[in-house]
């Protein structure tokens, strides 16, 4: 317990900003978490889906998301991790064709001996890399390109760059793709068997305990909260605007996006803002379909071919059979892009006819008559372009003006933003606002 506890806010109630007020909530400090939604979660919040609880955007748990086991375990949660024997294929050449063993490496059509060997001498070499540094100063697709030749790069990772970022996808470091392929191969029980893991219920059960701890601690969490602007005066946290009401805070701490930040804070340090600026983000639109019956036997399908603008397929009951074998299939299809690009203000039943208009293009037998329930969910900043030297561009977490904290995804750089790396973030910056409050006291 703080002898004198601070009052602070956070802002978000996503995974990273109820982990920052669980933690000051349990150093004693008073605690008032924002959230503009009306629910908490952020991108991992759940809606009712025809009748099924769902995560709007697919999570799935790999086995080195520890901040992530040590949260459930500190929930008395560890039981509702499930890990489940999952596949991955590929769509080419107008045929599903697995993926993700040395024997479905070894079929692939396409690929030459050498081309395959390259490949997995990659996927091995990258497993093993533990500081990633060296390759924060590397392009993605040319580190890429020289580890597999052209061909392999163009059959296997050019496509699913280019509908992820389009015209940006020669700007992401090898240290992005990277600890991406690590995390997956590291999630493997052998190198015959892939292994992916869900919590049952969906990811709402720990952040709901982690909302229920927080108040049980004395937080508050208020939602349809929109905060108009962080009040900073002579480059010190002064509180919180809300329309006409003002509230005094010794402490902010901000997990929304950057972009958002810019908005709410127009006091930030000019260095701090020339940084936030700087740093650009991808949207997405996520179409979400059930189907009476499944449509694969795979959990992740990748996709190249020219008559479809999406780099996969995620099959969710093949990981979470929600319903048990045989039951309804519930189908993720994402549309990265820039918020620029004109496709992304489309409507969403524009994208859901395109996603089933791309679902019978891979199985001619595939019956529109089989979709129960179709809906899409926008972010505007969903993916961080984790360009070339971002560990530089990042701006840091605690900021010139006292007394202020922030950071959103793109501060789990290099690693994916998982939740996992939101938690260890939120740790973070709750340590950050930790220290200095023990300094001020």
């Amino acid at each position: 317990m703080n002898a004198s506890p601070s009052k602070i806010a956070v802002i978000g109630a996503g995974p990273m900003g109820l982990t920052a007020a669980y933690e000051l909530c349990r150093q004693g400090h008073r605690v008032t978490l924002f959230e503009r939604d009306d629910r908490i979660g952020g991108m991992s919040a759940s809606i009712d889906f025809d009748g099924t609880r769902l995560e709007r955007y697919y999570h799935f748990v790999c086995k080195p998301d520890t901040h992530l086991f040590e949260y459930l375990a500190d929930f008395d949660l560890s039981h509702k991790l499930k890990w489940v024997e999952t596949t991955m294929s590929f769509f080419h050449e107008g045929k599903v064709h697995p993926w993700g063993t040395p024997f479905a490496l070894l079929g692939f059509p396409g690929l030459s001996l050498v081309d395959k060997l390259r490949y997995a001498a990659h996927v091995m070499w990258t497993r093993r890399i533990e500081d990633w540094h060296a390759y924060d100063t590397l392009r993605a697709t040319e580190w890429l390109q020289k580890w597999l030749g052209q061909n392999a790069y163009d059959l296997l990772w050019r496509k699913l760059f280019y509908y992820k970022f389009y015209e940006l996808q020669d700007e992401l470091s090898a240290a992005w793709i990277g600890t991406r392929i690590k995390r997956v191969a590291l999630s493997r029980k052998n190198l015959f068997r892939e292994e992916t893991g869900y919590i049952e219920g969906g990811s709402e059960v720990l952040l709901q305990a982690m909302a229920e701890r927080i108040q049980k601690l004395g937080g508050k969490i208020e939602l349809r909260a929109e905060i108009s602007r962080v009040v900073i005066e002579d480059e010190k946290i002064k509180g919180l605007q809300r329309g006409a009401e003002f509230e005094a805070f010794d402490q902010v701490i901000s997990t929304i996006p950057m972009p958002y930040l810019l908005r709410v804070i127009p006091d930030l340090p000019k260095a701090e803002r020339s940084r936030v600026e700087a740093i650009r983000n991808v949207g997405v639109v996520c179409v979400l379909l059930k189907l009476k019956r499944p449509y694969t036997s795979t959990f992740w399908l990748n996709i190249n071919d020219p008559r479809i603008e999406i780099p996969g397929i995620i099959e969710y009951t093949n990981l979470n059979p929600l319903n048990g074998k045989g039951g309804p299939a519930i189908v993720y299809a994402p549309y990265y892009m820039p918020q620029t690009n004109p496709k992304y203000r489309r409507e969403p039943a524009v994208f859901i006819e395109e996603t089933l208009q791309a679902l019978e293009i891979m199985r001619p037998d595939f019956d529109r008559k089989d979709v129960i329930a179709a809906t899409a969910s926008r972010y505007e900043f969903a993916q961080t372009v984790c360009s070339v030297g971002f560990y530089d561009a990042l701006v840091p977490m605690r900021s010139r003006a006292r007394g202020l904290y922030m950071a959103d995804t793109s501060h789990c750089y290099p690693e994916d933003r998982a939740i996992s790396e939101s938690i260890r973030i939120g740790q973070v910056l709750a340590q950050l606002a930790q220290d200095d409050s023990r300094q001020k006291g």
